[in-house]
Order: C-alpha cells, then sequence, then structure tokens
C-alpha cells in the first residue's frame, strides 16, 4: 500500500492510500454489497472506489453513522450531500451515487474535530430511501466499474496522457506538489489511477460527480484530461493578472512617492491642500456658537487631521467628521410666527377639515406665546391613506414659520440608519435624523417622520424602532446620541409629527412617547370641498389649462366622479381622477381646438371616463326571514353588508360560515349562535329545531375577506329572524359586538358607518348605547334624516328590528316527521 498526503482546494490536509499490488484493486471494487446500508452523508468531497481517504466529521448525523457502524463492523453507503442542512440531511440532498466504505478507525484531532478513516469499495446506486430515529438508510443496488472491452492500443495512450496533465497541473497548482502527481504515476491499475487523480486532486464537486456517475473508465479518463485543459489554462490566465495586478502596484507606489515630493514642495512654497483645509475649519468654527462639549469634539478631530497624511484614507474621514460638526445647526435657530389667525388661517388655506389637528397646533402656538420657550410635543397624526396627513406637516412649518423636513422611515431596517454609523471605515455617515438636522440649517424646524408604522422590527442591524425611543422622548431627545457625532445634540426644540397608517403596528412604548391625533377618512360633502378648492384648480394648472377659465366641474360632476369613480378614504385616487379628465380634455383641445363642453356635468364626464368603476351600495329591502343589513368600517371608509341565514334538515345539524370571514367574525358567528339556543323560549323556538336543522350563515362578496367583531348583533338577529321566520323592520341596519350574557357592546368606525348608511338610504340605526359619545363628535348636518336606536342587549334589539308577523308563507317545523323537508329561507 502507499500513502499520500495532499492538500484540497480548500486548504485542508487529506490523505489517501492507494492499492499497488496487481489484482489488489479489483479485491476492493469487486465485494458484495448488501441491499440496505446506512447511509453516511459527505460534504465538500466524493469517495472514489478503492481509495482509502480521512474524512472530518462536520455534522452530528454523519458522527452518529460513524459510531455506529463502527462498533458493529458495518459497511455504509457514503454519498456526497449536495445540498439541505449538514445535521438534518434528508433524501433530496444526497447524491444517489456513491460507493460502499468501510469505517477503519477514528481518531480526535488537535482542534476537537474527529476524523474517521475510509475505505471505498464498490460503486452502488440508490433506489429508494428510508429512515430511522439515527439516521437515512439507502437500498441499493452495485453499479461495477467497466474497463475496456477490446485493446487498440487506445487506452495506454490515453492514460499516459492523463497522467502527464496531472504532472503538468501539479507543477503549476500552488498549493500543490510534485509528490501528488507522481503517486498517479506510479500506480500501475489503471483504474485505481483514474480514482486516485479523480479524488484527490483539487477539482470541482460537480465534476467529480459527474465522474462517479460514470460508468466507462475510458470515459473517465477522457473527461479528466479535458478537465485538466480547463484548469490549467485558468491558472494561466490567473498568474497573467497577478503579474500585471503586481505591476500596475509598482506603478502606484511610484505615483505616491512622486505625490508625496509635491506635497513637501507646496509646504515650502506655504500653499499646501491640509493647510488650507485646516485655516477653513478653524475659521468657520470661531464663528460657531455650539456646546462645550463640541468644541472638544471639534479641537480633538482638528488635531488628528493634522497629524494625518492627506494622501491617507483616515485623512478624508476625519475631514468629514468635521465639516459634519460644523454644518449642523447648534443654536441657530428661526423665529416662530406668534399671530394665531394668521396660523390659523394658513392651515385653514392648505387643508379643509383636520379640525382636531389644526386646533393642536393653534394650542402649541398659544403656549409658546405665552411662555416664549417651550419643548416640542411629539405628534403623531394617525389616519386612511390619502387623507393629507404628510401635506399637514408641510402646512405646520408654513404656519409656524419654521423650516420643513421629512424623511421616510418605510422599510427602514438598519438602526444606523437612525443613529449613525461609527467612524472606523471610510462609508461611515452620520444617521437620518442629524442630516435631517443639517438639511433644514435650522435647530426648531418641523420634523416629519412619515410612514412611522413601516420600520422594520429587530434584524441583525439591530431594531430601528427602538432607536426611534430616544428621538421620540421628550425627555431624552435633549441630548440625543449619534455614532457618528459622539457628541449629544439637542432636539427639544424640534417640532417631530410623525404620520401612520395603523397604530397598531407601532410597538407600544413608541407608541406611548407620541401625542396621538386621528386623521379619520373625509366625508363626500369634505371630498367634494377639497376637490373644488384645491384639487381641481391643482390638476388644471399641472395639465396645461390654467388660462382656459371656462373649464370647470359642477358640483354634481364632482360628487359623481366621487361616487362611481373612486372608492378611498383620501383623496389620493380622486386627484387622479380629475387629473385624468383634465388630459381627457386637453387631448380634445389638441385634436379639434375647442373642449367638449365647458362647465362639466356627470353625464360629460362619464363620457370622458367611460362607464363608473364602483355601484354604491343600496338597502335591498326585507322580503326575506333570515337578511339583516349590518355596517362595517374598511380601510376606504364605511360600507354596509348583508348577513343572510338559511336553514336546511339534516342528521347531524351544524353551524355553516361562508363568505370570506376572519376568525373574530367567526367566533361572533358561533357566540351568536349560542345566545339564540339559551333564549330560544323568549323567541317562541322549539328546541329541537337545533337538532335537526342546519344553520348556514352566509355574507355576500366572498372575494372580500372580512372580520371584525361589530358584526355580533347583526349576525345574532339574523339568526333569530331565520328561525323564528319574522322579518327585519324596513330601512333598519345595525353594528354592536355582542357577549354571551348579550350585553352589546361598543365598536369603532361610527362616522364612516352612519355615513355608508345615509347613501344606502338607511333610515334607522341600532347600535350599542356606550356610542352615544361618538354621536356628539359628528356634525348635525351629517346626522339629518337618520335615527339612532341605541341599546343594552341583544333582547332590546330583537324588540324593535324583528316585526311582529311572520312570512307569508312560514317556515313549518315538523319535528314529528323526519321524512318532511323544511323549506329553506333564501
Amino acid at each position: 500500500m502507499q500513502m499520500t498526503l495532499s492538500n484540497n482546494d480548500e486548504g485542508t490536509s487529506q490523505i489517501s492510500f492507494v492499492a499497488e499490488i496487481e489484482g489488489e484493486y479489483k479485491q476492493v471494487a469487486d465485494v458484495e454489497i448488501p441491499e440496505l446500508l446506512p447511509v453516511l452523508p459527505v460534504h465538500d468531497n466524493v469517495l472514489f472506489p478503492g481509495i482509502v481517504v480521512p474524512l472530518i466529521l462536520r455534522s452530528e448525523a454523519a458522527a452518529r453513522v460513524v459510531e455506529y457502524c463502527s462498533k458493529r463492523n458495518m459497511p455504509v453507503a457514503a454519498l456526497t450531500q449536495e445540498t439541505g442542512d449538514p445535521d438534518a440531511p434528508t433524501a433530496k440532498d444526497m447524491h444517489h451515487v456513491g460507493v460502499m466504505a468501510r469505517v477503519m478507525r477514528g481518531m480526535e484531532l488537535p482542534d476537537g474535530a474527529t476524523m474517521a478513516l475510509l475505505q471505498a469499495y464498490g460503486r452502488l446506486h440508490v433506489r429508494k430511501f428510508s429512515r430511522t430515529k439515527l439516521f437515512l438508510r439507502a437500498h441499493v443496488e452495485p453499479q461495477p466499474d467497466q474497463m475496456p472491452t477490446h485493446d487498440d492500443g487506445t487506452f495506454p495512450i490515453v492514460m499516459e496522457t492523463l497522467r502527464n496533465q496531472a504532472m503538468r497541473f501539479a507543477s503549476i497548482h500552488e498549493r500543490l506538489n510534485q509528490e501528488m502527481a507522481q503517486s498517479a504515476t506510479n500506480i500501475k491499475d489503471d483504474a485505481l489511477a483514474i480514482h486516485f487523480i479523480a479524488g484527490t486532486f483539487p477539482l470541482p464537486i460537480p465534476f467529480k460527480l459527474e465522474l462517479l456517475d460514470m460508468d466507462l473508465e475510458l470515459a473517465r479518463a477522457y473527461r479528466l484530461i479535458e478537465q485538466f485543459n480547463i484548469e490549467i489554462e485558468q491558472l494561466r490566465i490567473r498568474q497573467q493578472i497577478a503579474q500585471r495586478t503586481h505591476a500596475e502596484l509598482d506603478g502606484r507606489q511610484k505615483e505616491y512617492f512622486l505625490q508625496e515630493q509635491i506635497r513637501k514642495i507646496q509646504e515650502e512654497l506655504g500653499n499646501s491642500p491640509e493647510a488650507s483645509d485646516i485655516a477653513d475649519l478653524r475659521a468657520r468654527a470661531d464663528k460657531m456658537e455650539w456646546t462645550a462639549d463640541a468644541q472638544k469634539a471639534f479641537d480633538a478631530g482638528l488635531l488628528r487631521l493634522e497629524r494625518t497624511h492627506a494622501q491617507s484614507s483616515d485623512y478624508n474621514v476625519e475631514l468629514s467628521y468635521l465639516h459634519a460638526l460644523l454644518d449642523l445647526p447648534w443654536n441657530h435657530t428661526t423665529t416662530d410666527n406668534h399671530d394665531i389667525a394668521q396660523a390659523a388661517a394658513t392651515l385653514d388655506a392648505d387643508h379643509y377639515g383636520m379640525e382636531r389637528a389644526k386646533e393642536r397646533i393653534l394650542e402649541h402656538l398659544a403656549v409658546l406665546r405665552m411662555r416664549g420657550d417651550l419643548k416640542s410635543p411629539i405628534i403623531c397624526l394617525y389616519g386612511p391613506p390619502g387623507v393629507g396627513k404628510t401635506s399637514l406637516g408641510k402646512s405646520i412649518a408654513a404656519a409656524l414659520g419654521r423650516k420643513y423636513v421629512r424623511i421616510s422611515l418605510g422599510g427602514l431596517h438598519d438602526e444606523a440608519e437612525i443613529r449613525g454609523h461609527r467612524r472606523t471605515y471610510i462609508g461611515a455617515m452620520p444617521g437620518r435624523i442629524i442630516k435631517g438636522m443639517t438639511k433644514a440649517g435650522s435647530a426648531n424646524p418641523v420634523f416629519i417622520l412619515d410612514e412611522i408604522d413601516k420600520v422594520s422590527g429587530a434584524t441583525h442591524n439591530g431594531d430601528p424602532a427602538s432607536a426611534l425611543l430616544e428621538v421620540l422622548d421628550p425627555e431624552q431627545n435633549v441630548a440625543f446620541h449619534d455614532n457618528y457625532l459622539d457628541v449629544d445634540y439637542d432636539l427639544s426644540r424640534v417640532l417631530f409629527v410623525a404620520t401612520a397608517n395603523d397604530i397598531s403596528a407601532i410597538p407600544r412604548p413608541l407608541l406611548d412617547r407620541m401625542e396621538l391625533i386621528e386623521v379619520s377618512g373625509y366625508t363626500e360633502e369634505e371630498k367634494t370641498e377639497i376637490a373644488t378648492r384645491h384639487l381641481v384648480p391643482k390638476q388644471k394648472a399641472d395639465n396645461g389649462l390654467a388660462e382656459h377659465d371656462e373649464i370647470d366641474f359642477s358640483r354634481e360632476a364632482i360628487a359623481h366622479l366621487i361616487a362611481a369613480y373612486t372608492r378611498e378614504s383620501g383623496v389620493r385616487e380622486l386627484e387622479k381622477q380629475v387629473g385624468r379628465v383634465f388630459r381627457k380634455l386637453a387631448l380634445a383641445y389638441a385634436r379639434d381646438g375647442q373642449f367638449p363642453a365647458a362647465t362639466l356635468n356627470p353625464d360629460e364626464v362619464e363620457t370622458l371616463l367611460g362607464r363608473p368603476k364602483y355601484q354604491r351600495e343600496r338597502y335591498e329591502g326585507n322580503r326575506y326571514a333570515g337578511v339583516v343589513t349590518g355596517l362595517a368600517w374598511t380601510s376606504v371608509g364605511g360600507e354596509i353588508l348583508f348577513i343572510e341565514t338559511s336553514l336546511s334538515r339534516a342528521k347531524a345539524p351544524k353551524l355553516t360560515l361562508t363568505g370570506n370571514l376572519g376568525d373574530v367574525m367567526k367566533e361572533s358567528a358561533v357566540l351568536a349562535l349560542e345566545y339564540v339556543k339559551a333564549h330560544a323560549d323568549a323567541l317562541e323556538i322549539d328546541p329541537r329545531v337545533f337538532e335537526r336543522y342546519s344553520v348556514h350563515v352566509h355574507v355576500p362578496e366572498g372575494a372580500t375577506p372580512k372580520d371584525g367583531p361589530s358584526a355580533g348583533i347583526t349576525i345574532a338577529t339574523s339568526l333569530a329572524s331565520a328561525l323564528t321566520q319574522r322579518r327585519i323592520r324596513p330601512h333598519t341596519a345595525m353594528t354592536g359586538e355582542i357577549t354571551l350574557r348579550g350585553k352589546v357592546l361598543p365598536v369603532g368606525g361610527i362616522k364612516e358607518k352612519m355615513l355608508a348608511a345615509r347613501r344606502a338610504g338607511i333610515t334607522d340605526i341600532v347600535l350599542s348605547r356606550e356610542n352615544e359619545r361618538h354621536l356628539e363628535d359628528i356634525p348635525e348636518k351629517y346626522r339629518e334624516g337618520l335615527t339612532f336606536h341605541l341599546v343594552d342587549d341583544v333582547a332590546e334589539v330583537w324588540r324593535f328590528a324583528l316585526l311582529p308577523e311572520r312570512v307569508d308563507n312560514p317556515l313549518a317545523f315538523n319535528l314529528d316527521d323526519d321524512e318532511n323537508q323544511a323549506p329553506t329561507a333564501p
């Protein structure tokens, strides 16, 4: 036997034992292979027949197999693991061709790892895999190698060429020595020589697996020669690149020395660039009014700059840091506008509605006027998209006479974006807060933190949401610490205004530091006013029609545009549709030299935009028992929905819920049915109905997801109506959550739900008595034509909503005749 020590392509030592004695290879290659073998996953290596290879066990899975089989002197199926977790290999991770091997011995390495010495025998192919508690098992069949069947003198020539190529490859490879190629030359058995070269030379793993899959030794030899040609050419190109790079490095060194001589000459003449930079920095620092800590940090940085060579990368890092200190507005502030009337006029001119947000800004301005100095509040404007939260921040800055700066936090996932990078590398920079303050040029701007609910949670880059705690805490931001500045900076004079769509996505500690102001969706009347005042003039100018005063929208056209072409809480889509109308008019004018009409009406809007995209919800009447109108809140405003209940005879009654309902709404349906069962006597329902009839509750428009507890009383009333065959009072809608005791709990979105009811022609609304306080916040003009019925429990809902008489053909529950099928309510 011959032992060879070599280095593979990863620089780790590999020992290979090969057979020298004629006929010995046949003894190891043509052995009997059991049909079922434990699988030994081999990583970053491929075993070939006849080779003894030490394997460093890199996974617990491999160690378990080696320990198990070595104790029992069992052979293993050594298969290369191509993908997957090394500690949990699966059948799809393994290459299906391998070798049978035996564990000769194991040894512990100095670093604590274990190495197993394996003797590889004949090739095998895996038909299928199975699993035990400890390891994978392979059901295998032998796959013997095939030598050339006739001797025409080709195979010896091919092998001579292969051995020569191996010698040549070893001579130019930087981590291979001649002993490796010499070993291949000394091996007399051609098949064993091929396996030795394929298994021990640093060739790509996919290529080795390709060789292992081949049956013909001659084909393997040809592929090895072809691969050696490729590898030798690549090594030659790499050497040429290295030589050119070395020559280029020599040229850079020469350039460096020349630059150094030029710098010395400039210093003698008194006009070096470093001296100019330092003089400029000192001049700017003399005019600065900053803290003692900032002055100390600047002086230390300037001293480091003076001692740093201008050609060094550290020079630019230090220079950028000093400029960042000087560019910050430390004590420079703008004068606030204390004229309350003027500020109110500015806010009203820019935005219609938003009374709570405007009132809070005026309160801050009034207190600031009384005290002269005040820590600015942290305000969070939240509401659906498109209601003007971000643009309101700009109006606040204009009303206060302050600078305006905005950063978007959507998708922020790196804490360094807030706190800045430490000055340990060339690309370090301040965080976005400090960069925003530099951009504002004032220590008291209005700072908009847009989309704060879209900040990512904790990642490997830190937790940006937690980094915002220091920024948005009035007690802490007086000394905000940026990692790049490494000096505390006062943010207490900044008026931070955050915007969010969903406050439930904001971490609770961060939410507690902000004053929440809801900017709810607009009513149709408000949208009409906003379009008339702002959107139409803006889009008219943007589309080049500002000079054509005759072109305008009638209020009816705007109302039709809102109802038929938009479905949103805000006005973003409305603005797009207005712009689309003006583009159509501009095109018509460009073609014909005139406009189709001057003041647009609803019919002309439909002519320009085509058929309406949306159809307003309409009350469908109460012809059937079991159909109840509910009120729902969505991200685009309020809507009405219909709850339908039907009954069917069944041997095993059950409750079926359809309509794309969420978990909370499903629980409300189960709760409502249990309450109806508990009060069957009050509703005059025979309890046996529940034992023989299945209940099906459906909410139409199944493509739209629906969830929330506010449909509780609606579902309970629908069930009661279907089971008693009593219809619902006409033009009635309801909303409210129920408990198992039948108590009606308050829900949100009352304003939006009320407006949806008005649009649909509803006249009576049933809701919890605790929602009465929400009605007081709604202007009287929006409540006209509506009657609100405040209830405490479900029994009150039924007393009002269920009509006393039954339908014309009441549902006759024949509980004594199993063959009689009860009719089903639609």
